[in-house]
């Protein structure tokens, strides 16, 4: 049974190093499909429930590992992939400034946006885990027959919704005790008072970190996904072990 259930994590725990598609994946999702049919006809000694039981967990120390990673100090500041930086709109501000002498006062605006970020990805561990339990048996077929990103875009799905409504608050509450607002005030005033300004700028900062705080979220998740995918040492718990094997 071992050899049916380990091609099941790599195939549908929530996560894999793993970049060759083609190669692997096709035959790896139709080993899960069979375990996945063995299980209800009586032919594994894992039922259906041991092993959505199996993902459920999987996906919630992947959900569990990005929010907490996240959360730390320069979780976000600390990592060129996802680092908040000045929106597109306003790299010409940027470049402005810098080239005035004032390269400390974007730094501090970039740096309290991160800042924020951090802060609001410690809401998202609980959001993950009460869309993990409410996940049935055809969701978790449809996870394990999926592509190689089939959790990572369920839970975005699921989520999604929520964690852009609790995020915001707490960016917003963020932004303002980190002194982002001032920083960033201080920034585009500073630009729309140029004499060399035409066109103002007037960007909505907690919109703008609220999306890039969430789109680093799914980033991370889906390299929890791969790791779980790739590496026996990531499943960290006995039902892990059980299911997956060890």
């Amino acid at each position: 049974m071992k050899n049916l259930i380990l091609p099941i994590l790599l195939a549908s725990s929530f996560f894999s190093y793993s970049q060759q598609k083609e190669s692997s994946g096709t035959g790896l999702f139709k080993k899960a499909g069979t375990a996945f049919g063995k299980a209800k006809s009586g032919g594994s000694s894992l039922s259906n429930d041991e092993i959505i039981a199996g993902l459920k967990e999987a996906l919630s120390v992947g959900a569990q590992n990005s929010s907490g990673k996240l959360s730390a100090i320069d979780g976000f500041f600390a990592n060129a992939a996802i680092k908040v930086l000045m929106p597109a709109e306003a790299r010409k501000v940027e470049a402005t400034l810098r080239n005035a002498g004032l390269g400390d006062m974007v730094d501090k605006a970039i740096l309290s946006m991160n800042r924020a970020a951090e802060d609001a990805s410690k809401s998202s561990a609980p959001i993950f885990i009460e869309a993990i339990r409410q996940m049935g048996f055809q969701d978790a077929l449809s996870i394990l027959r999926g592509t190689d990103t089939a959790a990572t875009s369920y839970l975005k799905g699921k989520t999604l919704a929520a964690l852009t409504i609790a995020f915001k608050p707490i960016i917003d509450e963020a932004l303002q005790k980190t002194d982002a607002t001032k920083h960033w005030k201080n920034v585009f005033e500073t630009y729309n008072k140029l004499p060399t300004t035409f066109k103002k700028i007037n960007t909505d900062l907690s919109g703008y970190v609220t999306e890039k705080a969430l789109s680093g979220l799914f980033y991370q998740v889906a390299l929890e996904e791969q790791k779980i995918r790739k590496d026996p040492a990531a499943r960290v718990n006995d039902v892990l072990k059980k299911v997956f094997g060890s």
